[in-house]
């Protein structure tokens, strides 16, 4: 099994992919301990630094709790492996994540879900409602793009990406959710406050109450203010517990 005879990269790698490694491995084992995980399907991506256009992705059918640093792949965005490896890399599950960092050079971290409460938000006529305060950070920069089927057609790149244009958060009509950031922090962040928001809003339409929406005043004030608790400080603070919190509950991600 790959997983049993991946050799560690510490020290043979840069210190700066290695860091990578570390925090994409980080991202997809704190993926599965939420529940957010869809067994071997969805991807987290991210780039790293260089002329080349090179990222890392997980070998296609290993669990998310079983990911590593070195069990990572290193592809092109062809979602070819640039390096020998016995792993095996779904180059169709890469057409979402290969679109979104071709054309945005700051999304250089891109996590993609399909959770039950993303799918069923993905699936309401109005989308994300403006219920809940966790709502307001993602309705601040949010982006939808309708089902196509599934994602493998290189033509479908080009809409993804207009229906994108310079949000951070996607949702993918029928399908999940999508967020992208400059680090893998702030990526794993935005994707915790939009699927909280989802859960929220499919709790709070339970039984078909009558809803009280936040003002749109509110709304429309929230880029500012979300920038001071969310913004490039907001993964960089959060980031260090949540490892903590691995480091307690599923360590051996750092190898």
């Amino acid at each position: 099994m790959y997983l049993e005879t991946t050799p560690s990269l510490k020290g043979r790698v840069s210190e700066e992919e290695w860091q990578l490694r570390v925090d994409l491995a980080a991202a997809y084992r704190l993926i599965a301990h939420y529940g957010w995980d869809d067994t071997i399907f969805t991807h987290l991506s991210v780039r790293i630094p260089g002329p080349e256009s090179h990222f890392l992705i997980n070998p296609f059918g290993m669990f998310f709790e079983e990911i590593t640093a070195s069990s990572l792949v290193k592809i092109d965005l062809q979602g070819e492996k640039v390096d020998e490896s016995a792993a095996i890399v779904n180059p169709a599950g890469f057409t979402i994540h290969s679109a979104i960092h071709e054309a945005r050079q700051d999304a250089h971290c891109v996590i993609h879900t399909h959770t039950t409460a993303g799918v069923a938000v993905s699936a309401h006529a109005e989308g994300l409602l403006p219920i809940s305060q966790q709502s307001l950070f993602p309705l601040s920069s949010i982006a939808y793009h309708d089902y196509e089927g599934i994602a493998v057609r290189e033509d479908e790149k080009a809409r993804l990406v207009a229906d994108l244009g310079s949000a951070n958060y996607m949702i993918l009509r029928n399908h999940g959710l999508l967020t992208c950031a400059s680090t893998v922090a702030d990526t794993f962040l935005a994707m915790f406050i939009l699927q909280r928001a989802c859960e929220i809003q499919v709790t709070a339409l339970a039984g078909n109450p009558p809803l009280t929406p936040v003002p749109q005043n509110i709304v429309d004030k929230i880029v500012s203010e979300g920038d001071m608790v969310t913004g490039n400080q907001g993964g960089l603070l959060a980031w260090p517990g949540l490892l903590r919190k691995l480091d307690r509950n599923n360590p051996g991600y750092a190898e």
